[in-house]
């Protein structure tokens, strides 16, 4: 029964990539899921909930496929081709130019250590970094000199994105992308290792800077790890800030930002930052004591002491 039902679902498909498909399933060569999967599938789902008036089941039944197969594709849970973005997006009636650069992406994704260049921040549509985040069930942020994005408050994002040159104008944009990406925190296990200079860095200047120092206080008291690592400190290895994302029942992933984008790194680039990871849990300050330091920094700059 199984072989005959194949048979009339290669003979009636339209699309060859669903031939090819098929025919992966049945001698096991489809490709398992990758953190990669999960963005593109947030990104198509999201483009036929706002897009499209197709349910889940009415886009599956256009392809050929059955419900659960694109609720998988959606959820990230299996590999999806650049094929199969085409073909999905074309039923979709995508717009050509939003669809040829959607293919792209996923063209370039299956290299190693892709770059992700959101203008300016995260697009509406789902950029890589948000989605991924919003998959995850545990961040680890290293910052050598700033306080990380997740953690800035909205002056200090502000003076930190002017001194290294973001347009004036794109500035609320920007930071209004930020904002979506902290509401993530609550909902996540969290911790930010943060280099002693980025502390004691003014971005902004004396008042921006002991607030966004009380922001940190505060945050710890929801639960969220924020935890300084002194100077001086050996720490090889430890020399560029980056993100360490981990999902639960596939690898992790890591985000290192750049001036003007980001890249990603899948396996086996990613096990040197897990290492590193540990490394930072040694010779880091528990959260305790990282907040009874920021509150006698705070005090110190408002004169208190």
């Amino acid at each position: 029964m199984f072989s005959v039902t194949l048979v009339i679902l290669r003979n009636h498909c339209p699309y060859l990539h669903v031939r090819k498909a098929l025919g992966d399933i049945v001698s096991g060569n489809r490709k398992p899921p990758q953190a990669r999967d999960r963005a593109l599938g947030a990104q198509l789902k999201t483009m036929r909930t706002r897009q499209t008036e197709l349910s889940l089941e009415a886009a599956a039944e256009m392809l050929g496929w059955s419900a659960a197969t694109m609720s998988r594709i959606e959820n990230g849970k299996r590999h999806i081709s650049a094929e199969d973005v085409a073909s999905i997006l074309a039923v979709y009636r995508i717009p050509v130019d939003q669809r040829d650069a959607l293919v792209r992406r996923a063209k370039a994704i299956d290299e190693p250590g892709w770059w992700s260049r959101p203008l300016p921040g995260v697009p509406d549509e789902l950029g890589a970094l948000a989605s991924y985040e919003a998959d995850a069930n545990a961040l680890t942020d290293w910052s050598v000199n700033i306080i990380p994005g997740l953690l800035q408050t909205y002056e200090y994002a502000k003076a930190y994105m002017l001194d290294i040159g973001n347009p004036s104008e794109d500035i609320e944009m920007v930071w209004m992308a930020r904002l979506r990406r902290q509401q993530i925190l609550p909902k996540i296990e969290y911790t930010a290792f943060i280099g002693e200079a980025a502390i004691r860095t003014p971005f902004g200047g004396a008042e921006v800077l002991t607030a966004q120092l009380k922001h940190l206080v505060e945050v710890t008291k929801r639960g969220i790890g924020v935890r300084l690592v002194p100077q001086h400190l050996p720490r090889a290895g430890l020399y560029h800030s980056w993100l360490l994302l981990d999902f639960p029942g596939s690898p992790s992933i890591a985000h290192i930002e750049l001036l003007r984008g980001g890249v990603f790194l899948h396996d086996p680039e990613v096990d040197g930052y897990v290492s590193q990871r540990a490394k930072l849990n040694k010779i880091a300050l528990s959260t305790a004591e990282s907040r009874d330091i920021l509150r006698k920094l705070i005090e110190q700059r408002e004169g208190k002491r």
